[in-house]
């Protein structure tokens, strides 16, 4: 069987939107993180962390699992690793001693705008099958996906 068989097969089965949007985020997963761990030695965990402590300055640790569901752990070990390569800096909340607060530093925010860069110019390439158009329909269908009820609680897993 051709792969491309194997691939219509797969996609017309019953699990088929599960299958496709996995087979997406894998593909994309096996491409881009592995570039971004080869070149920056730094797994997906990290560099997602960093862009998010960028993104929203003074972010705290608990609050990345909101933005790319991880556990904890996970998390604070990204954390640990960005903070040793001198990528971001934490500072205690003035209301809280106990709470940190995430900062990206130059040197993240400089290692950062080349990721996204490459990430990017990644996301046009497995893109381009998609009009304009379509591209809007993926990101609206796929956006009311991730902020719907049922992506991250399931009363099938619960039973």
């Amino acid at each position: 069987m051709t792969d491309e068989n194997l691939l219509d097969r797969i996609f017309a089965g019953e699990l088929k939107e599960l299958m496709v949007v996995s087979y997406i985020v894998l593909g994309n997963n096996q491409v881009t993180n592995r570039y971004i761990e080869d070149k920056y030695r730094m797994p997906v965990h990290a560099w997602s962390a960093l862009y998010a402590i960028d993104l929203f300055p003074g972010l705290r640790a608990k609050e990345i699992r909101q933005l790319f569901p991880r556990p904890q752990n996970t998390i604070s070990r990204a954390v640990s690793l960005l903070q040793a390569r001198g990528l971001i800096t934490q500072e205690t909340s003035d209301a809280d001693g106990r709470e940190k607060r995430l900062y990206a530093t130059d040197a993240g925010r400089a290692l950062l705008a080349d990721m996204i860069d490459f990430s990017r110019r990644r996301q046009e390439e497995w893109l381009t099958p998609l009009s304009p158009e379509e591209r809007q329909t993926f990101f609206h269908l796929a956006r009311k996906i991730a902020t719907g009820p049922n992506l991250l609680e399931s009363e099938v897993a619960r039973r």
